[in-house]
């Protein structure tokens, strides 16, 4: 599961099942999907089983007939949207609702326009673009450009449901720690500190469509104790994002500020592995212990891979963010 990619869960499963003999067997890669699950035993004989999500099967392959083992890959119900190109403009008019515009749109890329929960943290079905807008190939980039002007980010759970919501920061309670030591979860730890990618002010503009004058606000990173300070060492290195779908100050400055948050704190991030935990998700804030002297940090975990076997550890990246 990666937070930065589009298509964030993939799936590399290997198993035991009758290789499919013909398209609408299950198992096939014509719109076929799996549901994969990872539990825990306890010592009391009972198990608790955790889901990881919905994935579209993408190839299935078989290195050695008839009964060999069968590789399964796949990826998380965003990939279908990704692939549903518009083959003809779409046109919503000034009026439509933002959240039953991404409904639609999202609905339209499954077999049958099938219906499928969104979660939306607020009220997205009462949002009004202000202005025309024209999906135009890219259904995908449509969404997330809708998306990014109201400052949230977009992707599907493990429950496949299309959640649609702030970006993570450490404003949160850890869900979990990991710890060294006896008693301890950590397996293996790097770190690392780039300034690669990294920017400490966002420039959120909106562009002028019709009667509605342009919109602009700015987003800096003015904690004096962050290493990416505005006016520290760091520099100035701000970023530039424009939008046809920002037509307010509000909207503009939600957009600033929920894109700098991502990148707040980006020059240190941590790699881990783990005592599996197939409860966490990307986004999470998790405290992290790496010896009595150094004490703990609050980290967001922007990537997880997950073992589907007994014996191994789950391996992630973090970013700590900086307030």
């Amino acid at each position: 599961m990666d937070m930065t990619a589009d298509v964030q869960a993939t799936l590399d499963f290997t198993t035991i099942y009758p290789w499919p003999q013909r398209a609408s067997d299950p198992g096939t890669p014509y719109g076929s999907e799996i549901y994969v699950e990872r539990g825990v035993q306890y010592g009391t004989g009972t198990t608790e089983w955790v889901g990881l999500g919905y994935f579209r099967i993408d190839q299935v392959e078989q290195t050695g007939r008839p009964d060999g083992q069968i590789r399964i890959s796949g990826s998380d119900r965003m990939a279908m949207v990704q692939d549903a190109r518009v083959v003809a403009p779409i046109q919503f008019s000034a009026s439509a609702s933002v959240g039953s515009t991404i409904d639609l749109l999202v609905q339209d890329a499954f077999p049958g326009g099938a219906v499928l929960d969104s979660v939306y943290d607020w009220d997205a079905y009462s949002d009004q673009f202000q202005v025309q807008q024209i999906v135009d190939e890219d259904r995908l980039k449509f969404i997330q450009d809708v998306v990014a002007s109201r400052g949230k980010i977009a992707y599907f759970d493990y429950a496949g449901r299309l959640q649609v919501k702030d970006a993570p920061d450490t404003s949160g309670a850890p869900v979990w720690e990991v710890n060294k030591g006896r008693g301890g979860v950590l397996v293996a730890m790097s770190r690392t500190l780039s300034r690669s990618g990294v920017y400490n002010a966002v420039v959120a503009r909106g562009d002028a469509t019709g009667e509605v004058p342009p919109v602009q606000a700015i987003a800096y990173d003015q904690n004096p104790t962050s290493p990416t300070y505005w006016y520290g060492s760091f520099g100035k290195v701000p970023r530039f994002y424009s939008s046809s779908f920002i037509t307010t100050m509000d909207q503009a400055q939600g957009a600033a500020n929920s894109m700098l948050a991502q990148s707040t704190g980006l020059p240190y991030s941590v790699s881990f592995q783990t005592v599996p935990n197939p409860a966490l998700e990307g986004g999470d804030v998790i405290k992290l212990v790496f010896s009595d002297q150094e004490g703990y940090e609050i980290h967001i975990l922007d990537r997880i891979t997950y073992s589907l076997t007994p014996d191994g550890a789950m391996s992630a990246d973090t970013r700590k963010q900086t307030l």
